[in-house]
């Protein structure tokens, strides 16, 4: 059998719970690659410039990320987990309804801005709950989870291509064909939109203007993701977290096949939920406020730290080759045709997609640790291989997809392991999906300015540095877990000396007694 019937029961056992995550994943990577085909036709909406446009995707980046730094602040209580990540379903759906009534492009920001803090707040949410429910099974489920976001985002430019003008509002100039090719990869695109740009772009007699039918995309979004608060409220009845709807049906928590765990050590489970809470799977600054933190060792910090900056290297990686496969395969020494150098971002992102549906069973039969020491040196070679191959159009499509299958499952696996290395006690969630957000903004500004100042060769050299940085930062990751391993073990045996004693102790003071009552009762 493919997965044993433990994990087939964990599964059953919060089938509930998960499919929700998954559902709200997939709404998240829907939500992440519509926007950026539809940049031309907002900016005709707004009556803005291209400068002025891009600010607005970089409003909603930049929200995503403080969401995602804050969204940890939920975890205190089912309650106010599921009711943050219904509220920010909810908010998604209305922001996309009333996305074609923003004429102007302040208003526009603000929407994308309000957004993208909700996607924020799902993405740490989402992780953070699927960690604390599988734990040390949890790597099997964050694969999956990861999936939908793949399958998100590789679904939802079909859903906006047959709204697309295909000539925006005319009069663009040759730069800003470029960068809007740029801005459009950058925000995780479908070769149908790039083909839809260029065509955009191509001199129209009359000089005419094509009325926007692109407010029927963002409705038709909305709607898709309109199921998903309702699955979140759903949830929360069944867990009778609604006051005034009180459910008949029992809770999961309560079920049959939980009574014995339930019966077994009710106060124990109780304490180390406590503990648990307050240890740590907050947001960034509820941990580093925490006063548990006081007397751990230098290696229980520089695992969130390595652990972290593994994450800024991998998936600013992601989002750098994202943003500039197209601008490099445009430009000599490759220069391909602008059609076929819009299909790499989709190869790039079916291979995202593939590689984490695979990661799903290997998950199960490695250990993550072993996954990611594959993924980190595949996508090292493959870069490298990119690099000296950099003349060659097929290997381009190759090494994309080799690309897109190693970088696949880092996020998962790294969460998994990490979370593992500090036995689910510490910030380790809320670190690394605010890394890996600031990873993606930052790279993709880093290597766009050094492709601009270097040349498009300078694509791929960025690509071989960044990776090897984020080997050589795993590497120390590894070696501070031995660090920490040996502190746990030495902190272990001093709590067994200090037992043995207090141990022997009662023992003799129940000898004394024993042979006291013995006296007492011979005389």
């Amino acid at each position: 059998m493919l997965v044993d019937e433990r994990i087939v029961t964990l599964f059953k056992r919060n089938a509930h719970h998960t499919l929700t995550y998954w559902s709200l994943f997939f709404s998240f990577g829907l939500c992440i690659a519509f926007l950026g085909p539809t940049i031309l036709d907002l900016q005709c909406q707004t009556n803005s410039t291209l400068n002025q446009i891009t600010w607005v995707f970089f409003a909603q980046q930049f929200c995503l990320l403080v969401g995602s730094s804050v969204g940890g602040v939920f975890r205190r209580s089912l309650f106010s987990a599921l009711a943050a990540l219904f509220v920010s379903a909810l908010v998604i759906s209305v922001i996309f309804a009333i996305i074609p009534a923003c004429s102007n492009v302040l208003v526009l920001a603000i929407a994308m801005a309000v957004s993208g803090f909700a996607m924020g707040i799902i993405d740490t949410i989402a992780n953070i709950q699927l960690v604390a429910i599988y734990q040390k099974d949890s790597a099997i489920f964050l694969q999956a989870l990861h999936f939908f976001i793949g399958f998100g985002a590789l679904v939802s430019p079909l859903i906006a291509d047959p709204f697309l003008s295909e000539t925006g509002c005319g009069n663009h100039t040759g730069n800003q064909t470029e960068i809007v090719h740029h801005f459009r990869n950058m925000l995780r695109n479908s070769p149908i939109a790039e083909h839809n740009i260029t065509q955009s772009h191509l001199p129209h007699e009359g000089g005419e203007k094509e009325e926007s039918i692109v407010q029927y995309a963002f409705w038709i979004m909305a709607l898709i993701n309109l199921p998903v608060p309702l699955a979140v409220l759903f949830l929360m009845y069944r867990e009778q977290l609604i006051p005034c709807c009180p459910s008949s049906m029992p809770r999961l928590l309560d079920k049959d096949e939980l009574a014995m765990e339930s019966q077994q050590g009710n106060e124990a489970p109780d304490v180390e939920q406590k503990e648990h809470e307050a240890a740590g799977h907050g947001s960034i600054f509820s941990c580093c406020q925490n006063d548990n933190l006081r007397g751990l060792p230098a290696s229980f910090f520089m695992i969130h730290v390595l652990g972290g900056m593994v994450l800024f290297m991998t998936d600013g990686i992601v989002g750098a080759y994202a943003g500039f496969v197209y601008t490099y395969a445009v430009a000599p020494p490759m220069s391909l045709p602008n059609k076929t150098a819009g299909y790499l971002a989709s190869v790039f992102w079916a291979a995202i997609t593939a590689g984490r549906l695979l990661s799903i069973p290997l998950s199960y039969r490695f250990q993550p640790v072993r996954l990611l020491v594959v993924n980190l040196a595949g996508a090292i070679v493959t870069v490298l291989m990119l690099l000296i191959f950099y003349t060659s159009s097929v290997f381009l499509f190759v090494g994309t997809c080799l690309c897109g299958l190693f970088l696949s499952s880092v996020f998962p696996c790294m969460l998994a392991y990490t979370e593992d290395i500090l036995e689910y006690q510490g910030c380790a969630t809320s670190v690394l999906v605010t890394s890996a957000g600031m990873g993606e903004m930052v790279m993709q500004v880093l290597v766009g300015s050094i492709i601009q100042t270097e040349g498009s060769y300078s694509f791929l050299l960025c690509g071989v540095i960044i990776a090897c940085i984020g080997f050589i930062l795993f590497v120390g990751l590894l070696l501070f877990h031995r660090t920490h391993r040996n502190y746990l073990t030495g902190t272990s045996k001093k709590s067994a000396m200090a037992e043995e004693p207090a141990a022997e102790q009662n023992g003799s003071a129940k000898t004394e007694q024993t042979e006291h009552k013995e006296d007492k009762e011979a005389s």
